[in-house]
């Protein structure tokens, strides 16, 4: 398994030449986003899609 620092090494690589500090950011911010919730799914950290709707109808109240 790679580390965080080659993951972001590999991809930065990947990225156009002319990738702006902007761009390089938004895509370690997403990727970042999608650890979490990867990391969210296999500790059980996450509400079903019926307990989602049941909140919802809750806050519609």
């Amino acid at each position: 398994m790679s580390t965080i620092k080659e993951e972001v090494i590999s991809l930065v690589k990947k990225l156009p030449a002319n990738s702006t500090l902007e761009d390089i950011m938004e895509h370690l911010y997403v990727k970042q986003k999608i650890l979490k919730g990867q990391n969210q799914l296999e500790t059980d950290q996450f509400y079903t899609h019926e307990e989602a709707k049941e909140m919802m109808k809750e806050w519609q109240r």
